[in-house]
């Protein structure tokens, strides 16, 4: 039995973490980023959407498939 493939999705982080509350820096984090211009490739579950949408304002959504 093969597995489906699971949906992807990318992110850069365009803001800074600086002077940021602690819990956006953390989710920063768990997506995988913590330097400006950094990206990373998740899988596009609805707990990862809910963490891009905290930090809306620092990353920049840049393929989702």
């Amino acid at each position: 039995m093969a597995q489906k493939p699971t949906a992807t999705i990318t992110v850069e982080q365009i803001g800074s973490p600086i002077r940021r509350e602690a819990k956006q820096r953390q989710t920063l984090i768990g997506l995988k980023l913590n330097k400006l211009h950094r990206t990373s490739t998740l899988e596009d579950t609805p707990s990862v959407r809910g963490m891009i949408e905290k930090v809306k304002h620092l990353v920049r959504v840049v393929d989702g498939q």
